[in-house]
Order: structure tokens, then C-alpha cells, then sequence
């Protein structure tokens, strides 16, 4: 979106390059198994500071005194952990970047979290970006001045923190097969933490541990990337390993409430430019007449799993849980990163850190483009120029 650094980076481009980067980015680490785009985001400094300006928005209405009231039915009863503490580790804000009516880029929610994103893998992503074009030394991948080496120790500040690195795991149902595995291999190798599978975790009394050449080592932290959305028909699952939901001696980072708490039921109570128009169907007192401009979603899935693009009355009217849906205003993507061909939609994450007793910080981006109507893996099958990258801004 910064021109001359598109038309530059676009100029020198080849596949032979684009090869070669892919073979750097997985090399001595794991197969990747989604979609690496061919090319950054270059993010221009207004873009920059409207992105800016949209997260503190929401951040403000988190940090209310009154958002756990207002959220409190955000936890499915079944999923409700003990322990919570005042607020996530983790924030991220997924924005499409759209065309306001004078034209102007602008950033607009689509759905947040309350969850770690690929932390280890964007720093590593847009090094390897900046290698294997030879990028200017003027772009960097991170906010609020940070670089690469104050970035990681703020990262390990937060997931780590006083415990010896040995006591804290990076946490998932099968972690070693999962897709985002190269972000668990890369964020180990960073802060020297264990990477466990539910299955490699034991109770004894209300204590967890793991067992490493024969000796049992006591974890004191758990860096979670487990989502119960995914193993909530599978509770079996637990046994012989542990269950989240007990009462335990453990410090979760973050806690799971608040992948439930700061998700799309946080959405209908945000109004901003920022933000489309979006309610709860419950709350709905008819349905619009222009339900072309708008998505249903599920409030409990994820990955855009049940997300209706193209809404019918009936759609609404089929639905026998609306407490459990949202109707919002559909978002128009704009067409803004330049490839070779065509132009490109664009969705850009930002990943911040909360470190305890501090405010959040924004630390870097995660941008995904798209040719197809969403921006998900199953809609830009058999594209070019798509998938995941990085925002790179001046510093």
C-alpha cells in the first residue's frame, strides 16, 4: 500500500525468489502447512495510525470496570474455568481494510480475541520477508518502537515471567500436528519453554506435571493453545491427562475465559466508525429489509466455521438458539495490495501483549490476503498472491 515500496518490491519479483524464501522460512523448523503469500503488506503511516486509533477504541471499552458484567454470559457454563484473572495476556483485532465514502483507506472490525496468535512465527515471517527480498532496513514489522530483540523479551516477560523456563508449557490438544506447529516450534526455541500435548500433561492432587528423561517436572504455567471449541464434543479426552475446568495450582496464560469474553459477543457492545453495526439476533426487533449488507455468525465457532455470507430471512428464521448468533453489517474489503495481475483484499491483525500490571502494548501484525469472498484458507483455494504475511511500516 506504500507505493514505491509495492512497486519496487512487485519489479523484482520472481517465483524462483518466492521458492527460495519458503525453503528459508521452514528450514531446520517443520513444514508449513498453510499458505504463504508471495508478498508483505506495506502499510502507509495513516493506515498505521487509524489501525492505532480502532484498537485503543476497543481496548477502552476491556478495560471498563463493567466488561466482565457485560460479558458474563459470554462463557458457556460447561467451559467455565476457575481461577480468572483481571485481564488476558493476549489481544488480537483482525480488520478488513476498506474505503470510507471520501475514499480513504479505513480499518474495520471484523472479529477479535482474547487468545494468542502466532507470535513466534510473525517475527520470524518478517525477517525472513526482509532477507530474502533484501527489503529496506527502513521497514519494520513492529509498533511502539520496538525491534526484534525487545519484542522477544517482552514476549517471554509475559508468558514466562519469574518461572524457570522448564516449569512453563506451550500447550495443545496434539501439539505437534497442529498447523500452526512452526509457531509452537519457533516460540519454544525463543523462551525455551516445553512444547506438550494434553496427553503429556498429569495430575496428582490439584498439581500438573510432565515427564522428561524419567524425571517428573512440576509446570507452574501453561501457555494455552487449546481451544475448547475444539474438543467440545470430546471431553473423553481429558481422561488421563487433566481437565481445565477443575480447581488447580496452575497459572494460565491466558486464562480460557477470555477467548470467550473478548470474541464476536464483545461486538454488539462496540460503536465506533470502526466497527459495522452489529447486534445480537436475540435483540433483533425485525429483520432488515437489506439483508444483502449483512452476515450471520455463530458466536461460538471459529476459523469462520458457520458464517452465512449471503443471508435470507429464512436463514434468520431457522435459527432456534439466537442468544447464540449475531447479524452483522457486512464489511466491503477493498481491493488494496497491488499484485502482478489484479488487486488483492487484505485483513490485518494486531497482536498486542499484556503484560501484568501494565497497559497493553501493540507489538506487531499479522495480514492475510485474499481473492475470494472471505478471507479463510477454503475460499482462496487454487490462488496466487494470497494467504498468510506481515504488515511492514516505516519506522
Amino acid at each position: 500500500m506504500i507505493e514505491s515500496y509495492r512497486t519496487s518490491f512487485n519489479e523484482q519479483f520472481s517465483t524462483d525468489k518466492y521458492d527460495l524464501f519458503l525453503k528459508t522460512l521452514e528450514n531446520g523448523l517443520t513444514e508449513i502447512p498453510f499458505r504463504v503469500a508471495e508478498t508483505p503488506v506495506f502499510i502507509p503511516s495513516y493506515l498505521k495510525d487509524q489501525l492505532i486509533a480502532a484498537g485503543d477504541e476497543i481496548i477502552a471499552l476491556i478495560k471498563d470496570k463493567n466488561f466482565k458484567k457485560l460479558t458474563e454470559h459470554s462463557i458457556p457454563a460447561e467451559w467455565n474455568v476457575p481461577g480468572e484473572n483481571d485481564h488476558p495476556h493476549f489481544l488480537t483485532f483482525d480488520f478488513g481494510i476498506c474505503k470510507d465514502p471520501s475514499g480513504k483507506l479505513i480499518p474495520k472490525l471484523i472479529e477479535l480475541q482474547g487468545f494468542p496468535s502466532l507470535y513466534g512465527f510473525q517475527s520470524h515471517l518478517a525477517k525472513t520477508y526482509q532477507q530474502s527480498f533484501g527489503l529496506s532496513t527502513d521497514l519494520s514489522p513492529y509498533f511502539n518502537g520496538l525491534d526484534e530483540q525487545n519484542y522477544l523479551t517482552l514476549l517471554k516477560e509475559i508468558i514466562v515471567g519469574k518461572h524457570e523456563a522448564q516449569e512453563v508449557a506451550l500447550m495443545d490438544i496434539d501439539a505437534p500436528h497442529q498447523k500452526t506447529a512452526i509457531d509452537f516450534i519457533l516460540t519454544a526455541k525463543y523462551l525455551g519453554i516445553k512444547i506438550l500435548s494434553l496427553s503429556d500433561i498429569k495430575k496428582e492432587g490439584n498439581h500438573l506435571f510432565y515427564e522428561e528423561n524419567g524425571s517428573k517436572i512440576r509446570l507452574k504455567r501453561i501457555y494455552n493453545r487449546l481451544i475448547f471449541d475444539e474438543i467440545s464434543h470430546n471431553t473423553a479426552i481429558f481422561n488421563g491427562s487433566f481437565d481445565p475446568r477443575q480447581t488447580l495450582d496452575i497459572e494460565w496464560i491466558t486464562h480460557p475465559n477470555w477467548f470467550y469474553r473478548i470474541s464476536k459477543y464483545t461486538m454488539p457492545f462496540l460503536k465506533s466508525d470502526f466497527v459495522p453495526l452489529t447486534y445480537f439476533l436475540k435483540d433483533l426487533k425485525e429483520i432488515p429489509n437489506d439483508l444483502e449488507n449483512y452476515v450471520l455468525k455463530p458466536l461460538f465457532s471459529f476459523a469462520g466455521m458457520g458464517v452465512i455470507i449471503d443471508v435470507q430471512k429464512k436463514d434468520i428464521e431457522s435459527i432456534t438458539d439466537p442468544e447464540n448468533w449475531i447479524l452483522q453489517e457486512k464489511v466491503n474489503y477493498e481491493a488494496v495490495v497491488q499484485a502482478p495481475d489484479d488487486g488483492i483484499k487484505v485483513e490485518i491483525r494486531l497482536m498486542y501483549l499484556w503484560p501484568e500490571g501494565k497497559e497493553p502494548i501493540l507489538t506487531i501484525s499479522l495480514a492475510r490476503l485474499s481473492r475470494g469472498k472471505m478471507i479463510g484458507v477454503r475460499y482462496n483455494k487454487d490462488f496466487d498472491w494470497v494467504g498468510g504475511t506481515v504488515g511492514l511500516m516505516e519506522k
